[in-house]
């Protein structure tokens, strides 16, 4: 059973991890992305982004393990050769994009709910990557996975919740579609799916072509499927969700339920640390295949918690933009240089490496 979850559902759970937090976290995502397509039109939005996140997931599941690439330097060098670095510019500048997001998230909450400054937010956020980092892969791989879990639970809750309070909304609630949902959801695709390379570290138990198939389908499921959970309950407060900075907490604050908005604060919390620690291990694991090559040993576990804490405090500084313009411009405009670095290359040049594979020499 162990291993089963190892080889099929770790390596979603992670990359659900990483993408949740500026978006599933607070709901701004969904509404940019799917609900502001309309009712019908975010479901139509939803399955386009899993087809595409599942395909490009199993395929860069089996070249990095056709190729033992288990960081996305080394995995780039695989896909466009000495062009690799292409990829680290724009994984940066999305890098310190989402943390800004979730920090900027966190500091809104803590200041609506707590009275306290929202500069608290970030500073509790950076101490608990910093921690987490420190302690290094395994540990991360372990949180990400059952902080999932966690996740699963209290979306389940909420959702039935809102069935119980808005179901009559939600059943007179008219089908809607409005042009554009399918490039919608390709682009929401494009840059979410870059995230597989970053957390490839936790694909190390995927041993067959078969494997890495049906973990990169389980993945794409597991990573979308809180998408559809909440454009269902946006749904219930459609058009007015549309303007909301953080939609999740709208529907929390109308569902006047004091216990369960504690819960999801502490879950809130929780995605910002693990979406800012998986996306930092990813970084890490970069530069200690760099490291090992130089010197052949990988990088002490304080300089790992030092590069941390560097990284969250530059990102940090971004989150004075605002969370609706960061999202809706910083996201969109990512997503199309990715779609040429990445998702184009893998389905060409990755497909070749595939049928047609370097020698060991090359790699």
């Amino acid at each position: 059973m162990l291993n089963f979850a190892r080889i099929y559902l770790i390596p979603g759970a992670v990359l659900q991890s990483v993408m949740i937090g500026g978006g599933y976290g607070t709901g701004r995502e969904v509404v940019e992305y799917f609900t502001h397509y309309g009712t019908l039109g975010g479901v139509y939005a939803i399955l386009v982004a899993t087809l595409s996140i599942a395909v490009v997931f199993s395929m860069s599941l089996e070249l990095a393990r056709v190729y033992k690439v288990y960081d996305y330097r080394n995995f780039f060098k695989v896909l466009l050769g000495r062009f690799w670095f292409l990829y680290e510019i724009l994984g940066v500048m999305l890098f310190m994009l989402v943390i800004a997001v979730i920090g900027s998230a966190a500091g809104q909450i803590l200041r609506t709910e707590l009275g306290i400054p929202a500069y608290m937010g970030s500073i509790l956020m950076l101490i608990a990557v910093v921690l987490l980092t420190f302690y290094g892969r395994a540990l991360i791989v372990l949180v990400l996975a059952y902080w999932s879990i966690f996740l699963y639970v209290v979306f389940a809750i909420y959702l039935l919740a809102v069935f119980v309070f808005f179901g009559s909304e939600l059943s007179h609630a008219e089908a809607t579609v409005t042009d554009g949902w399918f490039i919608s959801g390709m682009q929401y695709s494009f840059y979410n799916i870059t995230a597989a390379p970053i957390i490839l570290y936790s694909a190390r138990a995927i041993k067959t072509r078969r494997q890495a198939l049906l973990a990169g389908i389980a993945g794409a499921m597991i990573a979308i499927v809180p998408a559809l959970m909440l454009h269902v309950s946006f749904v219930t407060q459609f058009p007015m969700i549309l303007s909301a900075e953080l939609p999740v907490y709208e529907i929390f604050t109308l569902l006047d339920m004091d216990w369960l908005k504690l819960v999801y604060l502490v879950v809130l919390f929780g995605t910002f640390i693990e979406t800012g620690a998986g996306n930092i291990q990813g970084f890490i694991e970069r530069l200690d295949g760099w490291w090992m090559e130089k010197t052949g040993r990988v990088l002490a576990r304080p300089v790992h918690a030092l590069i941390a804490g560097l990284l969250v405090a530059l990102a940090g500084t971004l989150a004075q933009v605002g969370i609706v313009s960061l999202i809706a411009d910083g996201y969109g405009t990512l997503a199309w240089g990715f779609m040429i670095i990445y998702i184009l290359p893998l389905l060409t040049v990755g497909v070749w490496r595939l049928v047609r594979p370097l020698p060991a020499a090359d790699r």
